[in-house]
């Protein structure tokens, strides 16, 4: 197989070509990498801060700014458990210069939302707090930049802050303390045994988070944070690095560094010969799984050797992953899914990590699978084939990583030097990257591929852990495992691996071209429209906002509400199956095989009203995207026994998954009470998978995608028509039509779903057998929009829901400091896509927070929203929404998804009546109608109108709660006033006096 498959210049284009002809270094192992970072003013002031600069036009006009610290969990002593997690909250809570969270709102009212752009994370060795932000005025970049200077020396720590922090900390805790935390915590504990990482994990202890006091927190700020433990990375589209520069000596030049600072001393993890084993019982667990993690020391990469190494240890990695994928979908699978990779877990420390979920009571299996493999790597190593494969997977990944090389995001670029700051990682630059893969990656042989499995050796501080639901693994069998494997290995009783017959073509025939009916240029997108001899319709827009990326997308009305109940659970289940047979025309494990070296994906999906297959490739991948299009309109696919068994042990699975889960009866609920108890909206149960037709599966499903009359395709990115145009008549325009239309719906005719919301007050709690304490609230209001104002309230509808999240969070977490976030949604599917109407949906606030004041918490928020109806929101208010939603216009603007959705809303508009060019200008006038007439008075209008009015009137809010112990269970029922409760409570307590009487004699 070659590295990049051959393709005519045509098909390459200017850019592949340049890639293809990038000239090999001249290097060898012992060359060292360069130490300075490519592309950046690079340099250190008197006072020990380290500075990154760069200037990057992608997204325009922005700039992703961090201040990066090395201080971590690990330097806590015991007293200070959680206290670094706390600083980096404190942070954004009060500092010299900005108290009560104003600094949050500063960000918000130039369109930083917090949280996606204002954060931070706490690790083990580092803090690191991030901005994103707009430089169109140069204030901005320099209060921005003022931001992160207070955080580095001018933290608040005083009581009251440290209160008001202390609830959102807490609920962070609470989150973490679900079942992926506790296995996580557990097996984090059980990795860095002997080592102080072990006791210092990030989020803390909960007795530190309730009791620490200011002063020490304020000890630990003061002992860690100087700025020779830190760095100020800024990469955006700045006029000229050195200006920001300045900026960052103007507003750090007046810190002076400590007298003898602390040096941040170094931990070790130790290493063990005998392997660690774990048997996790977790009665929330999504499932069984295993977990094999193998710890060695971080590498160092110094050298062109370093870097080789790296390569090769990236194409072990996809080559034995391919293998664990294939696996997993032969007879009898010991696994449903299983993977391998590399991390970084802590400073001097990384571990190689095998990770598998499996069925019931089947850990033990998977286990000796995972293990036999990287035996039989090392037993007998990867065929030339297999690391051909992975070798032309990572030549095309750096060739996509080349051809974007300036239109990479300034986030990307930010992290690049994130982790040169605390990880001494080189950043050498794409292009020299791309000329190294090139020059080494055709020297790795497959006998360097395979060393890397002696990482995995149960001898080297491997450490092993089942988790299961139900206690079914034990040490001792784990152990006995691990025995048998390394006793086949040294016996040689290893069989060599069983390659798969691989074709050479996705389609085996050609399909004859269609031809081109009408077109039409729609100026106002800048696209074109074919409608095509099968009736198919094309819309094609040419960006190049990234070189190595088309997107794309078709539609067709008609889906699952068109079904009877008594099939609706097998057809719904087609996808699935079809997925596991092959819906490209090839078994999963023969098409990913056939697709390396090549970026081409597609995906098909069911909902209530449409069907649709979504794509994503390299412009030089178009011609083998859309043959996997073509492909899944011939495909008839046919279910074997196998296949079927597959599918339905892992949905069964998951089912059994989601019955443990305590937040499934939540959402269930929650579904129930506001969308009616339709078949569509009931979670599926085990009796239903048991009556699931896989025939009438497979044959809903090709049906699904047989008509390519009924489907409507959006195609975006760096295309080239004359390339473009031909592939699509060939690959498109060449499917077949049916002599008989198939499933062909006109979308006023659709079935609608039931959607009844409830019209008066409900409040429930939901109360589940928990683990730990986890509470968590929905509050829902209806929401119904009248046709005549329908273009206006809908985009009204969207800068309301996010004017309610920014308020939730204010009063909620940064006024009573007792949630951690909060997340506002919008549904507007409540009725099928007719062209007239109403729509109807809802709004929904999500929040979790301590079970005790669930209810306190749900009454200041509606509190809060009675007041937006009754007073309105203030100019702040209005303007800083104002602001975060054209941010988020200009920003997508310059991608290809956000043009792909706008284009695609345009064809399912209501407006929208042949013409996608004038719906699309509606949408877009509507839009500009609403943020020019945007104010308090109409925001308050607006929500008296969507949703009822006073909000008190007409909502449902239901709780999740832990279930209360029996006695306490006992106690509430005896506090009823039901008579019948109350009689059969007297009834059970005599019977049971009576037995124990008898029983006494």
């Amino acid at each position: 197989m070659d590295l990049l498959p051959a393709e005519s210049p045509e098909i390459l284009g200017k850019s592949k070509r340049r890639f293809r002809s990038l000239k090999l270094v001249s290097v060898n192992g012992d060359d060292l990498l360069p130490e300075a970072p490519y592309g950046v003013e690079y340099g250190r002031l008197s006072n020990g801060l380290t500075y990154y600069v760069r200037c990057n036009s992608k997204p325009r006009m922005r700039a992703a700014l961090a201040l990066a610290v090395k201080v971590g969990s690990v330097l806590e002593e015991e007293e200070e458990r959680g206290v670094a997690h706390i600083v980096e909250h404190l942070a954004f809570s009060a500092t010299k210069k900005y108290t009560n969270h104003d600094l949050v709102k500063f960000l918000e009212s130039i369109g930083a939302e917090f949280g996606a752009c204002q954060n931070a994370v706490t690790s083990a060795d580092e803090t690191i707090y991030e901005l994103f932000v707009p430089v169109d005025k140069p204030e901005i970049l320099s209060q921005s930049i003022s931001v992160l200077a207070e955080f580095s020396s001018e933290v608040r720590v005083s009581a009251g802050d440290l209160e008001k922090e202390r609830g959102a900390v807490l609920e962070e805790y609470r989150g973490s303390r679900n079942a992926n935390g506790r296995m996580q915590d557990a097996h984090w504990v059980l990795m860095m045994e002997g080592s102080k990482y072990a006791d210092r994990l990030p989020i803390g202890l909960e007795k530190v988070i309730r009791t620490v006091t200011p002063e020490i927190v304020k000890q630990f700020y003061n002992k860690w944070y100087h700025l020779q433990n830190m760095a100020l990375i800024a990469v955006g589209d700045f006029p000229d690095t050195q200006g920001v520069v300045e900026l960052i000596k103007t507003h750090f030049k007046n810190k002076t560094p400590a007298v003898d600072p602390p040096q941040i001393p170094q931990f070790i993890v130790p290493s063990h010969e005998e392997p660690r084993f774990s048997s996790f019982v977790e009665s929330e667990a999504a499932g069984s799984a295993v977990m094999i993690s193998c710890k060695v020391p971080v590498d160092e990469l110094k050298t062109v050797k370093d870097y080789r190494n790296i390569l090769a240890e990236s194409m072990f990695f996809h080559a034995l992953n391919q293998r664990f994928f294939k696996l997993s979908r032969n007879k009898d699978p010991p696994y449903f899914s299983c993977s391998a990779a590399a991390d970084v877990l802590v400073r001097p420390t990384k571990a190689y990590i095998m990770t598998s979920s499996c069925k019931q009571n089947g850990t033990t299996e998977a286990l000796e699978s995972m293990l036999m493999e990287v035996a039989r790597v090392r037993s007998h190593g990867f065929s030339d084939r297999e690391v051909n494969v992975a070798r032309a997977l990572l030549m095309s990944e750096i060739e996509s990583a080349y051809l974007e090389r300036d239109q990479m995001q300034s986030t990307s670029l930010r992290d690049e030097y994130i982790q040169h700051f605390l990880r001494n990682e080189p950043v050498v630059g794409i292009e020299y990257e791309a000329q190294l893969h090139k020059t080494l990656l055709p020297q790795i042989s497959a006998t360097e591929v395979s060393k890397y499995s002696e990482n995995f050796r149960t001898s080297r501080s491997c450490v092993i852990k089942t988790i299961e639901p139900r206690a079914a693994a034990t040490v001792d069998g784990l152990r006995r495992v691990v025995s048998r494997v390394n006793f086949f290995e040294q016996e040689r009783r290893i069989s060599q691996w069983d390659d798969e017959c691989i074709p050479e073509e996705i389609i085996s025939v050609e399909p004859n071209p269609g031809s081109v009916v009408q077109q039409f240029e729609h100026s106002s997108i800048g696209a074109s429209e074919l409608i095509l001899s099968n009736g198919m319709r094309v819309c094609y827009k040419c960006t190049d906002f990234f070189n190595d990326q088309v997107l794309f997308t078709g539609f067709s009305y008609g889906g699952l509400s068109e079904l009877e109940e008594h099939e609706y659970f097998s057809c719904s289940m087609g996808p699935t199956i079809a997925g596991e047979i092959g819906v490209f025309g090839h078994r999963p494990s023969v098409l990913s095989d056939m697709l390396a070296g090549k970026r081409a994906e597609v995906g098909t999906s069911l909902g209530a009203y449409m069907r649709s297959f979504s794509g994503d490739c390299s412009p030089s991948d178009l011609e083998t995207a859309l043959q996997l299009v073509y492909q899944l309109f011939v495909t008839n696919l046919q279910p074997g026994e196998e296949d079927v068994k597959i599918v339905m042990e892992m949905a069964e699975e998951s089912v059994r998954a989601q019955e443990r889960d305590p937040y499934t009866a939540f959402s269930n609920r929650v579904r129930e009470i506001n969308y009616g108890n339709s078949y569509f909206f009931r979670p599926i149960k085990i009796g239903d998978l048991r009556k699931v037709d896989p025939m009438r599966a497979c044959e809903y499903f090709n049906n699904c995608f047989k008509d390519p009359s009924t489907f409507t395709v959006v195609i975006v990115g760096n295309i080239d028509p004359s390339i473009a145009c031909p592939l699509m008549l060939q690959y498109l325009g060449g499917i077949p039509k049916p002599p008989e239309p198939i499933m062909n719906f006109k979308r006023d005719e659709l079935k609608g779903l039931p959607f009844t919301f409830p019209s008066t007050v409900i409040r429930e709690v939901v109360r589940s057998p928990m683990v730990e304490a986890q509470c968590s609230v929905q509050l829902c209001f209806p929401v119904e929009l009248k046709y005549e104002n329908m273009m206006e309230d809908v985009h009204l509808t969207g800068l309301a829901s996010k004017l309610l999240e920014t308020k939730m969070l204010q009063v909620l977490r940064f006024k009573h400091g007792q949630i951690y976030s909060a997340g506002v949604s919008v549904f507007l599917g409540g009725n099928k896509p007719s062209r007239e109407g109403d729509i109807r949906g809802d709004i929904s606030i999500n929040f979790s927070c301590d079970p005790d004041i669930s209810s306190t918490l749900v009454s200041l928020g509606l509190d809060e929203i009675q007041r937006l109806q009754d007073e309105g929101p203030s100019d702040d208010d209005v303007t800083a929404i104002l602001e975060i939603e054209q941010r988020a216009h200009e920003n997508g603007l310059q991608e290809n998804y956000y043009w792909l959705d706008k284009i695609l809303r345009s064809y399912q508009s209501r407006n929208y009546s042949g013409d996608v060019g004038a719906s699309f200008k509606v949408q877009d006038e509507g839009r500009a109608r609403v943020r020019s007439s945007l104010s308090p008075l109409t925001v308050q209008s607006a929500l008296q109108r969507i949703i009822p009015c006073p909000c008190k009137k007409q909502y449902t809010v239901v709780i999740l709660m832990p279930q209360l112990p029996l006695f306490k269970r006992f106690k509430s029922l005896l506090g009823s006033n039901d008579a019948k409760i109350l009689v059969g409570i007297a009834s059970i307590t005599v019977l049971a006096l009576c037995v124990w009487r008898y029983s006494r004699r």
